[in-house]
């Protein structure tokens, strides 16, 4: 068929431009995976305190599971609405001191329907030019006006927020944490910014829960304005080890977003071995064992930080476990992979549209439980074969 031919053209320029993908098929989500056969080392996973196999995770899916079977079989708004469901909200809630929380089965689905369920034709959604794809991929679907200010360039934004005025809804959304950079959002100038110009804050904090501020509470919780943060979303998926995400906020947005965010509305939602698994999470990095996780991350990040600048690479300084290596081609960054992978480390290549034209890098995510030694081999690696070609 013609159709097939023009999708087999489209592969090809993709693979010309060395922006094609593929899967890679691992067994475990720790510091080691089993990948082809063979024991690699894993530098390129969000599980940052390695709860993804902790027992205690485990246990209480399994617990859940043979409680209440393996689905919910239904939305929320049918007959989906769990007990467990709303204990997790109560945890979250309390955890992020708001008055209240929804939880939603992605970070993509909260980002989208909270996104295009608060704004819409008529309203403006300012966007950090850096956010996360499923942010863009939200006010697009809203029908807002969407204006991207440039990355944590609040003085632009006060600027632009003063040239698009109207008497519709105003949103600003940011990252928390920038996934591909690992840096954080001026979140205490955003707040100003947003109270004077009557604008809602949204904070994208996926790579903070968990990681950041008092008892992980996130990206706004260590820079002192968690209580001026209209809408704070966190995911499960990432430090907590489990899946879904969440948004604390008050308890009018939250009755909004119940009847108006699609991705929750028209949702099954999460099944209880999940939703048990999430809870017992946020307890977890609440306790005294998650303080000792973010400790152990922190000094992981701040020691392969440093074997890295040894190695002669620019490595920023950021209190966070994404570290980028720049490389800038796309097809150099796939080569760095494979040599990589050839000497048994997982560290994939991010290349366009998740980052910006001549921009590809290697993003390094360090986790608690990743031993010096093993950081060490990584970095000895990493700086050889950045010499063999050229990156260093």
């Amino acid at each position: 068929m013609q159709q097939h031919a023009i999708i087999q053209r489209r592969i090809d320029e993709l693979r010309e431009q060395g922006l094609f993908r593929s899967l890679k098929t691992v067994s475990g989500s720790g510091p080691l995976v089993e990948l082809a056969g063979r024991q690699v080392l894993l530098l390129c996973s969000n599980n940052y305190l390695g709860l993804a196999e902790h027992p205690r995770l485990k246990q209480a899916s399994a617990r859940a599971a043979g409680s209440f079977g393996a689905s919910s079989g239904a939305s929320r708004l049918v007959s989906g609405s769990m007990l467990l469901h709303e204990e997790l909200e109560t945890e979250v809630a309390d955890w992020k001191g708001s008055e209240t929380a929804l939880v939603f089965n992605s970070g993509y689905a909260a980002n989208t329907g909270v996104i295009a369920a608060l704004a819409g034709r008529g309203d403006i959604i300012f966007s950090d030019r850096l956010n996360h794809a499923s942010i863009i991929d939200g006010a697009l679907l809203s029908g807002a006006r969407l204006v991207r200010y440039p990355h944590n360039d609040v003085l632009a934004l006060d600027r632009l927020m003063t040239e698009h005025g109207g008497n519709g809804l105003r949103l600003i959304v940011t990252d928390g944490v920038f996934s591909m950079d690992g840096d954080l959002a001026p979140l205490g100038k955003l707040v100003d910014c947003a109270r004077r110009h009557d604008a809602l804050l949204m904070v994208d904090d996926a790579h903070g829960g968990g990681v950041l501020g008092e008892q992980g509470r996130g990206t706004a919780d260590l820079l002192g304005v968690a209580g001026d943060v209209d809408i704070r979303m966190g995911t499960f998926g990432k430090a907590l080890g489990s899946f879904g995400a969440y948004v604390a906020t008050s308890r009018l947005l939250r009755d909004y977003l119940i009847n108006r965010a699609r991705s929750f509305v028209f949702s099954t939602s999460l099944p209880p071995a999940v939703t048990a698994a999430s809870l017992e999470a946020v307890r977890l990095v609440r306790s005294a064992e998650g303080e000792q996780l973010r400790a152990g991350l922190a000094e992981n990040g701040s020691l392969f930080r440093g074997l890295l600048r040894e190695q002669r690479f620019v490595i920023p300084d950021v209190p966070t476990p994404i570290i980028p290596i720049q490389v800038g081609d796309p097809l150099t960054t796939m080569e760095f992979s494979r040599r990589l992978l050839e000497r048994d480390i997982l560290l994939q290549g991010i290349r366009p549209p998740t980052v910006p034209p001549g921009t590809s890098r290697l993003r390094c995510t360090i986790m608690a439980l990743h031993k010096p030694e093993q950081l060490q081999r990584a970095a000895t690696e990493i700086g050889a074969i950045g010499r063999e070609l050229g990156v260093v």
